[in-house]
C-alpha cells in the first residue's frame, strides 16, 4: 500500500514539474507581450528542447503556442480598447505585440468578429448569429470586456488541467519502456511537403524504398523498417515538413539517386508499442506518449531524432492493424 502511495506521489511530483514549467512560460508571455516571442526563447524559459516544446505546450494547455499567444494579445488589446479611450488603435496594436495595425486588424476581426473600432464603440451584439466561437477555450465574441481580462488559463495541479484528452483504448497500448537504443544507419527515400493522413504517400515512399533495397539483398529479417520525422508539424509549415521512409542498412552500404543514407543516433529512448486500427491513429498515439506518459516519467524529450518502427504489414494482419513502436528520445527532467 505504501509503495503504491509513493509511486503516486512521485508521479504527481513529476507532473507538477511539467505544470510549473508551462506556467512559467505563460507568465513570461503575459509579461512580454510587446516583445518577439519566438519558439526558441519560450523553449528556453521552459527548459525544454525547442523541437518538442510546442507539442508539450499544446498537450498541457489545449491550444497551440501561436494560437495561445495570439489569443492573449487580442484579449489584452480588447481590454485596452475599452478602458483606454485616449490610446490609439495603432498604439494598442504595438503595445500588445503586433507587428503593425494591419496584422492587428486581421487578428482582432478573426477572433472577435468585429473590428477594433467597432469594439471600442461597443458595437458588438452578444446574441448575434454572426458571433464567432473559439472552440479551444469557449470564448465568445459577445463576452463583455470584464470577462476577458483574465487572458491566460493556468495549468492547475489541483484541478488537473494538464489535459488527459486522449481517449485511446488501453488495449491498443502494448507497453512503454525506457531503454538504450543503438545508433543505426538507414537508407531512406525522403518526402518534403504535407503528409498528414496521406496513406498513399507513405505507401509510395516505402514501395520505392523496397524496390531499391530488395534487389540489393537488404530486406533481411534483422532489418528494421522505420519512418523518421524531422520537423514538428505544429511549428513547421506544411510545405517544408520532412519525413523519411527508412530501412536499416550496414554502414558501408552504397546509395545513389533518390535513395540517401544517414545515421540515427542512439541513446536513451522511450519505446511505446501500439496496435493501431489505421494510419488515422498515429497522431493520437504520439500525443498519448507525450501528453499522458511523459509528464509522469521524470523525463523530457531530447533533441535527437524520434521515429516509428513498423513490425508488420497491415495488409497481412487479419484486422488490418498496424503494430508499431513509437521511439521518443528522452533525457532526465
Amino acid at each position: 500500500m505504501r509503495e503504491s502511495e509513493n509511486k503516486n506521489n512521485t508521479a504527481q511530483s513529476m507532473r507538477a514539474e511539467y505544470i510549473s514549467r508551462i506556467n512559467r512560460v505563460i507568465d513570461y508571455i503575459e509579461n512580454h507581450l510587446d516583445e518577439d516571442l519566438t519558439l526558441g526563447i519560450l523553449a528556453d524559459v521552459a527548459c525544454f528542447s525547442p523541437f518538442h516544446f510546442h507539442r508539450i505546450f499544446k498537450a498541457c494547455v489545449g491550444e497551440t503556442l501561436s494560437r495561445f499567444i495570439n489569443r492573449v494579445r487580442v484579449q489584452k488589446a480588447a481590454y485596452q480598447l475599452s478602458t483606454n479611450p485616449e490610446k490609439t488603435i495603432t498604439e494598442i496594436a504595438f503595445d500588445t505585440g503586433f507587428s503593425g495595425s494591419a496584422t492587428f486588424a486581421r487578428s482582432f476581426k478573426n477572433y472577435f468578429g468585429v473590428s477594433a473600432s467597432q469594439w471600442r464603440l461597443n458595437e458588438r451584439q452578444p446574441d448575434s448569429k454572426n458571433r464567432k466561437t473559439n472552440s479551444k477555450n469557449g470564448n465568445r465574441v459577445g463576452k463583455k470586456c470584464e470577462n476577458i481580462i483574465q487572458s491566460s488559463h493556468y495549468v492547475d495541479s489541483v484541478t488537473r488541467n494538464l489535459k488527459w484528452r486522449i481517449e485511446m483504448k488501453k488495449e491498443k497500448i502494448l507497453g512503454i519502456e525506457v531503454k538504450e537504443m543503438p545508433s543505426v544507419y538507414v537508407a531512406y527515400v525522403r518526402h518534403i511537403g504535407p503528409y498528414k493522413g496521406d496513406s498513399q504517400l507513405f505507401e509510395g515512399l516505402f514501395t520505392r524504398l523496397m524496390n531499391w533495397a530488395g534487389p540489393r539483398g537488404l530486406c533481411v529479417p534483422e532489418a528494421k523498417i522505420m519512418a523518421v520525422y524531422h520537423d514538428d508539424p505544429e511549428v513547421t509549415e506544411e510545405d517544408n515538413l520532412r519525413v523519411s521512409a527508412c530501412i536499416t542498412v550496414p554502414e558501408d552500404t552504397p546509395v545513389q539517386g533518390e535513395v540517401g543514407k544517414m545515421k540515427i543516433d542512439g541513446g536513451k529512448f522511450a519505446v511505446a508499442g501500439f496496435e493501431l486500427e489505421g494510419s488515422h491513429e498515429y497522431e493520437e498515439a504520439w500525443n498519448m506518449v507525450i501528453a499522458e506518459w511523459l509528464p509522469e516519467s521524470g523525463l523530457q524529450p531530447d533533441d535527437r531524432l524520434g521515429y516509428e518502427v513498423y513490425h508488420n504489414n497491415p495488409e497481412e494482419h487479419p484486422e488490418g492493424h498496424h503494430i508499431v513502436d513509437i521511439c521518443l528520445p528522452v533525457k532526465p527532467l
